[in-house]
């Protein structure tokens, strides 16, 4: 397994996101605006073949670099490549000077971040009929 660090959404990040959130969760509204200027990371098995990806990016309104976006197709799952892909988002973070993380989790979700550190700070609600709860953790 590798990890590459891209600058703007590349075609590899939308494979993965286009397998995990429109066609097995059916999402519609997948990308937007934030991804061409966004940081994704992306993790390849041994054929090359993109598995995980997620994005980070300043949110000037909430004052913190935001993740999300995080998939791992199906097959890779239960591999520590979520928590790997968070790990080097969080030093990404860091190294740039970035003091807090904030998230919005898939409820069913929520436990995988708690584990990573991240608490609740808000009210559960809904994005494309799936409930979410945004979640932080200060960078140490």
């Amino acid at each position: 397994m590798k990890m590459e660090i891209y600058e703007g959404i590349t075609d590899d990040a939308k494979e993965v996101r286009t397998k995990v959130f429109i066609n097995e969760q059916g999402y519609s509204g997948e990308f937007d605006d934030t991804d061409e200027t966004a940081v994704h990371f992306v993790i390849y098995d041994e054929n090359n073949t993109p598995v995980a990806t997620c994005r980070i990016f300043w949110d000037s309104e909430m004052n913190s670099y935001v993740l999300g976006r995080l998939a791992v197709i199906k097959e890779y799952r239960g591999k520590n490549l979520g928590s790997a892909i968070v790990k080097e988002a969080e030093q990404y973070i860091q190294k740039i000077g970035g003091t807090t993380i904030i998230l919005h989790a898939q409820c069913r979700a929520s436990a995988f971040y708690k584990k990573a550190g991240y608490t609740e700070f808000s009210k559960v609600d809904d994005d494309e009929g799936h409930p979410h709860i945004w979640m932080r953790k200060k960078c140490n």
